[in-house]
């Protein structure tokens, strides 16, 4: 006959996965976690309450992903936490089918990662992750406030950070500032000079925004891109099956040269404009050049490459070389807008496990298919990372079409058995991919 045997009350926990980080992605790991009582799990992040990208929630910006692609709809779509659930409950769903959207808003499908986070209760907030060590076989989280938590997986999902051009961190302050800030800043845009640098969505948008500000109008706005023109997102049915497993699965048995290419050349399938923020931003500046004498002008600048920058006046001097021509050009600005994008970056409280992970050329940790980090601890404690993988599963790394399908992948190879069904036996393309297959969907039990 088994006994049950007490544990002292100063016990504390082991989680079977803590996730450090709550962004879409860690959140959607925490939403297919809880539909499993075999795995233990909590999800820390600094910030008091569920937020994403609330320097750019512009009311009328669509995302460039399905409603369908949520946090769990592709792996288990009768969850409690999916899109449609939201829209049920909210009253909405027959006023959202009626509207025959493309596409969702930022803003709803904040709202409904909010709605998301705020129903689960493996979530802790305020909580800073300040150390990760390894002691007695197993992962130790130590926190600015003394909490110290222990795992046997730990999954990093602390988001990509800004990238600042070396040309532009001596100037960085009021007048001077990365996009994802935008809508966090008191501006002063009345008769100044607006420079705003990088040709992507986001560019676009806070384009878009200056033009039809109902604030006192700028008196210019610079949009200066190193890409040669300003290019409508790559959309399609053959094009959207790169965003798939069975693509990811063939583009991973690649060789490196060959992986380098692929995202090179699928640059316009991730980062193109949305075609309906391209056809409302050309209507504006056709209107405001043919059709209005308009105080506020508009001057494109694509392909340019912006080498400099310095302080002249109250105002700045750009300095940039075409990237067709190489002849070299200045540009005025009072006003400077880095629309720069953002980098993979490994978290400060991964410095003390640094020396013994496997880095690549970039400085960031290898990945295997699973999207394990790979070093030289114990086999049964797993590190993941999340957008740490543009390297390894290609350009829908930072997306969020397979976002569900990674959650699953990586809580797969925490339980050591296909707690999902991932299997893809039906593919439309037959993707190049060289014949390696003990790379794929290796899993190390935990």
């Amino acid at each position: 006959m088994s006994q049950i045997v007490k544990m002292p009350k100063n016990t504390q926990p082991v989680y079977d996965l803590i996730g450090l980080g709550i962004g879409p992605f860690n959140l959607s790991v925490a939403a297919l976690a809880q539909s499993s009582s075999r795995i233990r799990t909590a999800f820390f992040d600094s910030k008091s309450e569920f937020s994403w990208h609330q320097g750019l929630m512009f009311s009328r910006s669509v995302l460039q992903t399905s409603f369908l692609k949520d946090l769990v709809t592709a792996v288990q779509p009768t969850s409690a936490y999916s899109f449609m659930a939201f829209l049920v409950e909210k009253k909405r769903f027959y006023d959202f089918l009626a509207g025959r959207f493309t596409g969702v808003t930022r803003v709803e499908f904040n709202e409904y990662l909010a709605w998301a986070a705020g129903k689960m209760n493996n979530l802790h907030w305020n909580h800073t992750a300040q150390e990760i060590s390894v002691k007695d076989n197993r992962l130790s989280v130590a926190f600015e406030d003394g909490r110290v938590e222990h795992t046997h997986n730990l999954v990093i999902g602390t988001g990509m950070k800004p990238f600042i051009p070396q040309w532009a961190t001596a100037y960085l302050g009021e007048n001077c500032f990365h996009a994802s800030s935008y809508l966090n800043k008191a501006r002063q845009i009345k008769n100044k000079r607006i420079a705003v640098i990088g040709g992507g969505q986001t560019g676009a948008e806070i384009v878009l925004d200056l033009l039809t500000s109902k604030q006192a109008a700028p008196l210019e706005v610079q949009w200066i891109s190193n890409l040669p023109r300003f290019s409508p997102l790559e959309e399609g049915g053959f094009v959207d099956q790169v965003f798939t497993p069975a693509y990811v699965q063939s583009y991973q048995t690649l060789p490196k040269q060959s992986q380098r290419q692929e995202v090179v050349n699928q640059k316009l399938a991730s980062d193109g404009l949305t075609p309906s923020t391209v056809d409302e931003l050309y209507a504006e500046i056709y209107r405001r050049k043919h059709l209005c004498a308009d105080p506020c002008t508009i001057t494109l600048l694509p392909g340019r490459d912006v080498k400099a920058m310095e302080q002249q006046g109250t105002g700045y001097r750009l300095t940039s070389n075409s990237t067709i021509s190489g002849q070299t050009e200045t540009q005025q600005a009072d006003l400077v807008i880095l629309a720069t994008g953002a980098k993979p970056a490994l978290p400060e409280f991964m410095t003390p496990l640094l020396p013994r992970l496997s880095l690549d050329e970039n400085g960031l940790p290898e990945l295997d298919a699973s999207y394990r980090l790979q070093w030289d601890g114990p086999r049964n404690l797993q590190i993941f990372g999340l957008n740490l993988g543009l390297s390894s599963h290609g350009i829908v790394d930072p997306q969020m079409s397979l976002m569900t399908w990674r959650s699953a992948t990586i809580l797969n190879a925490v339980v050591g058995e296909p707690l999902f069904d991932l299997e893809e036996d039906n593919e439309l393309i037959d993707w190049p991919s060289v014949p390696r297959a003990e790379i794929l969907n290796q899993v190390i039990p935990a």
